[in-house]
């Protein structure tokens, strides 16, 4: 085997256990609930203005702070009573296939016309 065919099958080995391994540390901080949210802070609702702007909504206890994100770091805007936000309800969140569908129904043509 040559010296270009070693390095190639070297490259692609540790390529392998690159992702392997990434897969096993990012399964493992999965189950022990790292990026979860936990205590007091929830967040309630986002609206993406561009790629790099945002406006969120931030419940702590009772109070919803309006955060704004941008380039510059967050600013809070304002505070709103929690009451007087909308019954919380969580969508459930949408699999892959279906997104997918969706998609794919937006792309086709209409046939009936």
């Amino acid at each position: 085997m040559g010296s270009y065919a070693g390095y190639l099958l070297e490259t692609f080995i540790t390529l392998v256990v690159v992702c392997g391994l990434a897969v096993v540390v990012l399964y493992g901080a999965r189950r022990v609930g790292i990026g979860r949210q936990s205590g007091a802070i929830r967040l309630v609702g986002q609206l993406p203005l561009d790629a790099r702007r945002a406006i969120y909504l931030v419940r702590i206890g009772e109070a919803v702070l309006v955060v704004g994100a941008s380039e510059g770091g967050l600013t809070k805007l304002g505070e709103v009573p929690a009451s007087t936000l909308p019954v919380d309800v969580d969508p459930k969140p949408l699999r892959f296939s279906e997104v997918l569908a969706r998609v794919r129904r937006k792309k086709e043509p209409d046939d009936a016309r």
